[in-house]
């Protein structure tokens, strides 16, 4: 990184970096679940917020009401027409899905001139909106104490879904039983589950994704990462598919939008669905994470990338087709390099050690703790038969890859799912999984092209056969005619055959297979199938296995956790559960930083450090349009006074991870000031342990988000729809 890009480009943002390396350096630790908000108000208030924090708390009422799920992003509802805002890499897969070579939405942009030209997203598009939250942990934990591990598995999740069956009688809506504290409690939340959702506006790649993969994961950034949805709903408010005449989503609650946003030092907090961390993971399965599988898949996907990228041109239609998978890819790629270079920098594998020898001080120190010990114990006995079986299955998962052999595999699943009564399928089979199956299988589409998905197999299989024969999968050597002497060279005329003979590539092929039997896929001429059979023996073993570790881990790990809390109770510290794809909240200010030694962050990044980027070639071409308002100086009423510019993306020390995408970033009287889109590099290891001297998130800033749609796209009639607020 150039150090000069870091330099205040006025006086005034000198003393702005001043304000903010004097500032303790204290990160806002923790993803709380709206109902802790109650037992840390003192905190929230003194941090600066206005409101009441009671408000907070209720997921249906403002501002939480506002928040939704995109099912792997966040979102917010911005009208009271049902106008939804997330980042533009949120929505970027339904721009692809539109796009085409000769009509490229990616690279021109989208902006529907009226409601009528609004787009369908990619199938199987949602947006869920929270009505009500339930405690089912009773319900779901009764009587499982003394059952054998795989049935206590089995009976957990059976009571889940019959819960889950019972609350989505009701027509539209979308249930889930969340597990929190490792199994220790469990809350059943009911969602209204819009089905018609439409892209609005999204800006072209050279705004929405700015610096591309080079920029991904670093400071200073300049990415308008924003985009629109509107939410669409049959015509007495019920959710519906996709019909022209459906009419807009009236929310009960949508947030202001801020275009006076904020300064150094604010009060700020995000509201959002983070996928996933693993803060309380025990010591074995740290050390095999970033011992092995974390170092193992980053050489893997620097491969996978290169063959995507080489079996799909630029500008050919598949790059169009893959884009998305390439975007993935690439952040994850990056994202573990910098997980592995922050588990070495903070000595991750040791502070985990001495956290589990400090808690085991902790039990040791009174023997009504003596419960404790032993569980967690156990459990960390569980952790390393964990690890190993991640380390033999990882092959494996990787061959069961490519398009056409995951199609063939879900659909022969499905075979011998409708078997069964729905209430006992599995989750992803029942019947109110048969959308998504069957959108899924539509998408495919669009996402897939035979050459570069032959070209992954291959490289899937070169690193496969290179693995010990005792770690390899029979089924699969025996199906594919594989041997100890097959080499890499001859993998292309191995594959060629099921791609040459397969049909699965039809789309209407594939969905007329969701209604095959099990005896009419088992006597399939396909190749794809017929591997797919071969290997069903294998991976239900697998499967097995899986959910007896996690019985197991059921009557574990919620006495690990329960230990933990009280641990941390006594030290005047408040357990948030570990992410779990769960409306959270995270709380913070606007603050840059010195993440190591002679470098400086600043929180804020102006129009200007646009124009010093730009070189006119992708990823940082900006438009002319752009440009030119740059350099005229054509603010509006967008700048900020202390940096002299229009603000463009801005820092805070928010704990955040995957998900958190499109969350809302709140000021103290929860008006919309920021979309949460990325983490600095030195910030990603924040998944597994929280160090406040270099966690920081990065935001877009509502101005600049203004500033594109008033000065650039000319996208007033979304800016009248909203409420602005200065």
């Amino acid at each position: 990184m150039n150090l000069t890009r870091l330099l205040p480009i006025n006086l005034l943002l000198a003393s702005s970096l001043a304000t903010s390396l004097a500032s303790p350096l204290a990160a806002k630790e923790g993803m709380f679940t709206p109902d802790q908000l109650q037992d840390i108000s003192g905190q929230l208030e003194e941090a600066g917020l206005e409101i009441d924090p009671e408000q907070l708390a209720d997921l249906t009422g403002f501002p939480m009401g506002a928040v939704v799920s995109l099912g792997g992003c966040s979102a917010s509802f911005v009208s009271p027409e049902g106008l939804v805002v997330t980042n533009h890499h949120c929505a970027r897969g339904s721009v692809q899905f539109n796009s085409t070579a000769e009509n490229n939405y990616l690279a021109d942009g989208f902006l529907a001139a009226t409601k009528a030209d609004e787009l369908p997203a990619a199938p199987g598009s949602r947006i869920y909106v929270t009505t009500e939250v339930t405690d089912v942990t009773e319900q779901v934990r009764a009587g499982t104490e003394s059952l054998a591990p795989l049935a206590r598995y089995e009976l957990v999740e059976q009571r889940r879904k019959d819960i889950i069956a019972g609350c989505e009688e009701a027509a539209g809506y979308r249930c889930q039983v969340a597990s929190f504290y490792g199994g220790a409690q469990y809350k059943l939340i009911k969602r209204l589950e819009v089905r018609d959702v439409r892209i609005v506006y999204a800006p072209a790649d050279s705004i929405g994704k700015y610096g591309g993969d080079i920029d991904n994961w670093q400071w200073p950034r300049h990415t308008g990462d924003f985009a629109f949805y509107r939410a669409y709903v049959a015509p007495d408010g019920s959710a519906a598919d996709f019909d022209e005449a459906n009419v807009p989503y009236e929310p009960e609650h949508h947030l202001k939008v801020s275009a006076s946003g904020l300064d150094d030092g604010d009060f700020v907090m995000a509201a959002g669905y983070p996928g996933s961390t693993s803060r309380y993971t025990l010591l074995a399965e740290v050390e095999n994470t970033f011992n092995w599988t974390y170092p193992t898949f980053q050489t893997l996907l620097t491969d996978w990338i290169a063959t995507i990228e080489e079996a799909a041109p630029e500008g050919s239609d598949a790059r169009v087709k893959y884009e998305s998978r390439l975007a993935g890819l690439n952040n994850f790629e990056k994202n573990l390099r910098g997980q592995i270079e922050g588990a070495r920098r903070v000595g991750l594998v040791e502070r985990r050690r001495a956290r589990e020898a400090a808690l085991a001080d902790w039990i040791a120190a009174d023997s009504d703790r003596a419960a404790y010990g032993e569980a967690i114990a156990q459990l960390a006995q569980l952790s390393e038969e964990s690890a190993a079986a991640a380390r033999t299955n990882f092959w494996y998962n990787n061959v069961s890859r490519p398009s056409l052999f995951s199609a063939a595999r879900r659909l022969y699943r499905l075979a011998k799912e409708r078997q069964k009564p729905n209430a006992e399928r599995e989750p992803g089979f029942q019947e109110r999984d048969m959308t998504f199956f069957r959108q899924g299988l539509q998408a495919l589409d669009r996402r897939y092209d035979p050459a570069v998905d032959k070209a992954e197999w291959v490289l899937f299989l070169t690193s496969y056969i290179q693995q010990p024969m005792g770690e390899r999968v029979a089924d699969i050597d025996q199906a594919m005619g594989l041997t100890s002497k097959t080499t890499a060279e001859e993998l292309p005329a191995i594959v060629d055959r099921f791609y040459a003979e397969t049909t699965l590539g039809d789309s209407e092929t594939r969905l007329a297979l969701m209604e095959a039997s099990p005896e009419a896929l088992e006597a399939s001429e396909d190749p794809f199938m017929q591997l797919a059979v071969a290997v069903y023996d294998y991976g239900f073993q697998l499967e097995t296995e899986r959910k007896t570790r996690s019985g197991r881990s059921l009557a574990l790990r919620p006495a690990y956790m329960e230990a933990i809390t009280a641990w941390q109770k006594e030290q005047g510290e408040l357990a948030y559960p570990d992410a779990n794809s769960t409306l959270r909240v995270t709380f913070g200010s606007v603050l840059g930083g010195s993440p190591r030694d002679g470098m400086a962050y600043l929180p804020f990044t102006t129009l200007e450090g646009i124009t010093d980027k730009d070189t006119g070639e992708d990823p940082f071409n900006s438009p002319p349009e752009l440009l030119e308002r740059i350099e005229a100086k054509d603010y509006g009423s967008y700048a900020l006074e202390s940096i002299g510019s229009v603000p463009v993306n801005f820092l805070s020390d928010l704990d955040s991870t995957g998900g958190n995408s499109g969350s809302a970033t709140l000021n103290s009287r929860a008006e919309l000031v920021g979309l949460l889109f990325d983490g600095t590099f030195e910030s990603v290891n924040s998944d597994w342990d929280f160090d406040p001297r270099t966690t920081r998130t990065i935001h877009v800033d509502t101005r600049y988000m203004l500033w594109v749609m008033d000065k650039v796209d000319g996208a007033e009639a979304l800016i009248e729809e909203m409420d602005i607020v200065e």
